[in-house]
């Protein structure tokens, strides 16, 4: 029986989420499963890539074939180099976290009321510049 890693597709139309799986070549795409080594989320910024390195090791080493998708996704998390005993990549870039907007006490704002905002709307704007160029050619 020829073991495969491949993807396993899950979430809705436009929103793919895939998990690593461990199946047999014959079953289908979103079939039955050996085992569940790892998820991969692609729409999310950055991409979600979370892989059971033991695991994924002993796959390989009892004679799994990871597919060209899962290849891809382990010679970047650095298991498949480090199975066949290649330097290992850089490491993945993570986005830092963002620090939480100061609120408007902590800046020190004080709650004074300074009027309304007025904005004048354009087409008056615009008419009055018309009445002065029209002003301006009469004289």
């Amino acid at each position: 029986m020829a073991v495969k890693i491949k993807l396993k597709r899950l979430g809705k139309i436009r929103s793919p989420h895939y998990r690593i799986v461990v199946a047999d070549s014959r079953t289908r795409r979103d079939g039955r499963a050996i085992e569940e080594i790892g998820k991969y989320h692609p729409t999310y910024n950055p991409s979600v890539i979370e892989v059971d390195a033991e695991r994924v090791a002993y796959w390989l080493g009892v004679g799994a074939q990871p597919t060209e998708p899962v290849m891809a996704i382990l010679k970047k998390t650095g298991d498949w180099q480090k199975f066949k005993g290649e330097p290992a990549p850089a490491p993945l870039l993570t986005q830092p976290e963002k620090a939480a907007r100061p609120s408007f006490e902590a800046i020190g704002g004080e709650d004074e009321g300074k009027g309304e905002a007025i904005t004048q709307k354009k087409k008056a704007e615009k008419k009055d510049e018309a009445a002065a160029e029209s002003a301006s050619t009469e004289a």
